[in-house]
């Protein structure tokens, strides 16, 4: 669908971003694979394409920070969480603010809780911003880049399968994602 839109959308980049933006939110990781595949499609430019994703990205990071941030103010939420004490929490994660969010961007099934809890505990948000943007631009980077290889070569041998072929790709992506957040959760 994403590849769709994007394809309609070929003379129009502002609504190009925005479509990005807006897949970002729902699979970060797809949507960087399909937007990549369509920078092989000649659909979209690969600054427009970057651009996009860094923005969508680093904004649905921050959004996660303030959802913490509102749950700080809502009492039941408070209730829930059971920590030694927030000014503990507080000065631990500005502490380590940078490093701790910058390696949770490579650690599959950790950006949700730990960038809510730093909105909750109200970590400084421009240094989560710069840490979040600064491991966007290599994660995205990487797997934009690698998409855009792998990308070209399913197009270029698959024929007719291509999309089958691209479908298997993403899934890959997603799937071992997934796996990693489950041997680190086993580990733990």
């Amino acid at each position: 669908m994403l590849d769709h839109f994007l394809e309609l959308t070929a003379t129009q980049p502002l609504l190009q971003v925005l479509i990005v933006i807006l897949a970002t939110f729902v699979l970060e990781d797809a949507a960087t694979v399909i937007t990549a595949i369509q920078v092989h499609l000649n659909t979209i430019s690969i600054p427009v394409a970057l651009i996009a994703l860094y923005i969508g990205i680093v904004v649905g990071d921050v959004g996660l920070y303030g959802m913490g941030a509102l749950a700080a103010r809502w009492p039941v939420a408070q209730r829930w969480i059971k920590v030694p004490s927030a000014q503990t929490q507080q000065a631990w994660l500005s502490k380590n603010l940078f490093l701790v969010v910058f390696i949770s961007r490579f650690i599959p099934g950790t950006r949700l809780p730990l960038y809510t809890a730093c909105g909750f505990f109200r970590a400084g948000l421009a240094v989560f911003t710069t840490a979040t943007f600064c491991a966007t631009l290599i994660w995205t980077t990487a797997l934009f880049l690698l998409s855009l290889r792998i990308g070209g070569i399913l197009l270029t041998h698959l024929g007719a399968w291509r999309w089958v072929g691209i479908a298997g790709f993403v899934a890959v992506i997603i799937l071992m994602g997934r796996l990693v957040a489950r041997t680190q959760k086993n580990k733990m």
